[in-house]
């Protein structure tokens, strides 16, 4: 059994109240939108770190981590990808790779928005962390926690670590 700690949109700032979660996960999965390599540095000095890069990560973000992400997690397969869409409303691009590939979870982030969700269509589940950063649109910063046993996904539960902002 894996537990994993998902972030995305964190925007090159780490909250402090993530730190006891990145500790007490066995890996950490960031779902892109990372925002500087210092941070990337930051979470896989502590764990180990699978990322993809977002749309505002810089070239060297780009060479450390791939577009897409597929592999294998406990006997689960996993696709991982920055922009993804959700269920219903996949692009072009996604589909494909949803159709070839045939993960049982799919994650993105992008949209800020927390999204945890079946998809009877391809018979996987969609995770969106939302943003665990402070800039953009969303008004909590949120995370995703849950292990992975046997090609299934357990406890998933998610965390919120407080406004984007401080009021």
């Amino acid at each position: 059994m894996k537990s994993i700690l998902l972030l995305s949109d964190t925007h090159g700032y780490l909250d402090p109240k993530i730190e006891k979660y990145i500790l007490q996960a066995d890996e950490i999965w960031h779902a892109g939108d990372i925002g500087s390599v210092e941070l990337a540095d930051q979470i896989s000095a502590q764990k180990p770190l699978r990322a993809v890069y977002g749309n505002i990560d810089d070239a060297k973000l780009r060479r450390m981590f791939p577009l897409n992400q597929v592999f294998e997690c406990e006997g689960l397969k996993v696709y991982m990808t920055h922009i993804g869409g959700y269920p219903g409303k996949y692009p072009e691009r996604i589909r494909k790779m949803i159709e070839s590939e045939k993960p049982g979870l799919f994650i993105c982030g992008h949209s800020h928005i927390l999204k945890v969700m079946y998809d009877k269509h391809y018979q996987l589940v969609h995770m969106n962390p939302g943003a665990a950063g402070k800039h953009g649109f969303h008004q909590k910063k949120t995370l995703i926690r849950f292990s992975i046993a046997e090609g299934k996904i357990i406890s998933p539960e998610v965390i919120e670590i407080g406004n984007r902002v401080s009021v």
